[in-house]
């Protein structure tokens, strides 16, 4: 009688940002119900070990962090380098047959490590226009799998199939009277909530609060869930608090689906993680670009939306208290209009995208020789060739 086959064991490279690590948890948990086995690589960020504290029956594993900004070229490759190491001595240990990155640079190293390792690698990326990382090392994986379609032209991958990108399968519309009663707010008035993603944005903060005096002139019945970040929860707090407005003011909230299903309307930046959820909620939402991203994707994400009259957006330069108030006032006083968004908002939802995603993975590593099988057989090993111009990673 043959032994089991052992489960098949997946690494998932998803730290640096909510936006990388909840979908990649969306992945995992499909993963795991198809009988697979999970690791998650994640980075030492407080984000990363915030959001990992409700991820349950999962290999949890913390990488040196290796972002790459400007000026820090040197630290990066440190970084890079220790981060490598320590996946490629994870995975000498107990070989992956597959590597899946989510996107950043935290990302990369682990794909290597498991290349080397003979696993089979994929990436996903979420925005609009890829991020530098994922432009690089589309070089090496075997397949990308994408949020949008115009994706998939930039990267360098032979195959790339457009899924949308993963929501955790608790992401469902729903009554919004006990998700409010449940945050803390009341259960019948109207709620605006404000998120500047899993680190919260500080031009976003200060622009709800410039604007909270009209908005409470113009719209006495609004509640506000306002989600900081780390840095501005006690000067928001106190804001709300001076002018007597009805509101739950929290740094990070790991159950986003409260937030979103409780809400009448977003302002929101716009990470493709966050569209997503806004998405499969169809939560109406004013979406203000994060200025200063790789790219500007954040800018080309929302024209996406906006183009489909899926969302609002108002970019930072046009986002004045009067401009901001402006919009809420028409969306919160418009039943019709949020109604039209939703509508839209409908196409842009890939309920089966983790799904897809976990299926196609399953599908590619059946037999498929690791590198542990290679050392045992005595097999030669090719060599990986990262001999790129230095462009690709500047670019």
């Amino acid at each position: 009688m043959q032994n089991p086959r052992p489960a098949p064991l997946i690494a998932i490279a998803c730290g640096g940002t909510g936006g990388h690590f909840f979908p990649g948890l969306a992945v995992a948990r499909e993963l795991i119900a198809r009988g697979g086995e999970v690791t998650l690589l994640i980075s030492p960020k407080e984000v990363d070990q915030q959001a990992v504290q409700n991820a349950s029956g999962l290999e949890i594993i913390t990488l040196p962090a290796v972002g790459l900004t400007r000026g820090h070229v040197p630290g990066f490759l440190r970084g890079f380098w220790n981060s490598f190491r320590v996946a490629k001595k994870l995975f000498n240990r107990r070989p992956p047959q597959a590597v899946l990155a989510m996107g950043g640079f935290t990302s990369a190293p682990p794909v290597l490590a498991g290349k080397i390792c003979g696993a089979a690698t994929f990436l996903h990326e979420s925005n609009t226009i890829p991020g530098r990382a994922n432009r690089w090392l589309s070089h090496f994986v075997d397949r990308a799998f994408t949020g949008f379609p115009s994706a998939a032209t930039r990267l360098h991958t032979k195959q790339s199939v457009v899924t949308g990108t993963p929501v955790r399968p608790q992401f469902q519309p729903g009554p919004a009277a006990p998700a409010r009663v449940a945050l803390g707010l009341d259960a019948v008035r109207p709620v605006l909530l404000v998120t500047g993603g899993s680190q919260g944005a500080g031009g976003i903060n200060d622009l709800v609060l410039a604007a909270l005096p009209e908005l409470l002139r113009l719209l006495p019945e609004l509640q506000y869930l306002h989600l900081t970040g780390p840095h501005d929860v006690e000067k928001v707090r106190a804001a709300y608090a001076t002018a007597g407005a009805a509101a739950v003011v929290r740094p990070f909230l790991a159950e986003m689906e409260l937030a979103l299903t409780a809400a009448t309307l977003a302002v929101s930046r716009a990470g493709a993680s966050s569209l997503a959820e806004l998405s499969a909620l169809r939560l109406p939402a004013i979406l203000i670009p994060y200025p200063h991203a790789a790219d500007d994707h954040q800018f080309h994400n929302a024209r996406a939306f906006v183009e489909v009259g899926a969302a609002r957006m108002l970019g930072q330069q046009r986002a004045t208290p009067e401009n901001f108030t402006r919009l809420v006032l028409e969306l919160a006083q418009k039943e019709g209009e949020r109604s039209r968004i939703g509508v839209a908002l409908a196409q842009w939802h890939s309920p089966n995208a983790a799904a897809r995603i976990a299926e196609t993975i399953l599908q590619v590593i059946p037999g498929r020789q690791t590198g542990a099988r290679l050392e045992n057989d005595g097999a030669a090993r090719a060599p990986l060739d990262l001999k790129l111009p230095v462009t690709s990673l500047k670019s």
